[in-house]
């Protein structure tokens, strides 16, 4: 398989969220499919905070085989945030002319559920991303859809919108996500490949 387009190398994502959303499984299929493709790719996970509603982010550098584990600010091509509050954080590494895809779930810490803090409005992450000369797309959860009953898995759905709607299409194919996929999930193949198609396929 080979790659579309002709991507900058290194390709960087930034990817960010809370434990429990699948960020870092995002991350690790990604790699798999660039790895399929025969691309480099270097996997730099958050270790030690992926405990339910805890800050979670990971970094991929795609294209070098020998590449540094941090992306510098205003260096990432790609954000992917999976929280809205959290996703603040990664707008200073966003790339001018980067794109930022917001899935726009709400995780209130608990200084907000107390009122000793505030909760960010979508307004603020989007004019952030904004000045950063960032293109910004956000999806709401609302758009998930059902896979025999239940609710497909978020993270794979969103994965799906990235290929279709960011630059991320132009570095990694469509069917080597797919195959990707596969060898990941080997019990829960078909809601996984749901979400990606019903991504992928979402009009906005």
């Amino acid at each position: 398989m080979q790659a579309i387009g002709n991507p900058e190398y290194p390709y960087n994502i930034y990817l960010v969220g809370v434990g429990g959303q699948g960020i870092l499984t995002i991350g690790e299929i990604i790699s798999q499919a660039v790895n399929l493709q025969g691309i480099p790719v270097n996997f730099y996970p958050t270790k030690g905070m992926a405990q339910r509603g805890g800050f979670v982010k990971a970094q991929l550098r795609i294209g070098k085989d020998l590449v540094g584990p941090a992306i510098p600010e205003k260096g990432a091509h790609l954000i992917l945030a999976m929280e809205r509050s959290e996703s603040l954080k990664a707008v200073r590494y966003l790339k001018p002319g980067g794109d930022f895809l917001l899935w726009d779930y709400i995780w209130a810490p608990t200084a907000v559920m107390l009122g000793q803090a505030s909760y960010p409005e979508l307004a603020v992450v989007k004019e952030q991303v904004q000045n950063a000369q960032g293109n910004f797309l956000v999806v709401s959860p609302s758009l998930l859809p059902n896979f025999e009953g239940n609710p497909a898995p978020d993270n794979v759905f969103l994965l799906g919108i990235a290929l279709r709607r960011t630059s991320l299409g132009k570095v990694v194919t469509f069917s080597a996500v797919e195959e990707a996929l596969k060898n990941r999930f080997k019990r829960f193949t078909s809601s996984n490949l749901f979400a990606l198609k019903a991504g992928y396929n979402l009009e906005l």
